[in-house]
């Protein structure tokens, strides 16, 4: 597994590997480049949620410049967008999100057990863009 830091690295190579095969955790990929202004401002966000769930969800990222086979696949059409998957289906989506939102996309769009302490702190968060 590619990574950088906590979250994983994808690419058009190990996407269906890394994402679409893992049957334990729930995760969010990142679709940014490194052009991308507002990219570039969420991703201490992307980086924080890599460490704080670290072992409850899979935290990755795919830049799109250089793996666009992954990007035409899901329509990705702006970014950045963060997708959220569970059981290789995309279960959510976010489309230039900030802070408090991602956490609790990642909580809400899990179905796991184990975020269920979490929860609370995301009652009536809107996290659709």
């Amino acid at each position: 597994m590619a990574s950088n830091g906590k979250y994983v690295t994808l690419t058009d190579s190990n996407f269906q590997d890394e994402v679409l095969k893992e049957p334990d955790l729930p995760i969010l990929v990142d679709f940014w480049a490194t052009w991308c202004a507002p990219c570039r401002v969420i991703a201490p966000a992307i980086e924080e949620l890599a460490r704080d769930f670290e072992g409850r969800a899979k935290i990755a990222k795919l830049d799109v410049d250089d793996n666009p086979q992954v990007a035409m696949q899901f329509g990705i059409r702006s970014i950045p967008t963060l997708l959220f998957f569970k059981d290789g289906r995309v279960v959510d989506q976010l489309i230039g999100p900030e802070g408090r939102v991602l956490e609790c996309g990642i909580v809400q769009g899990s179905g796991s057990d184990a975020l269920d302490g979490e929860r609370e702190h995301c009652d009536g968060a809107n996290h659709h863009e």
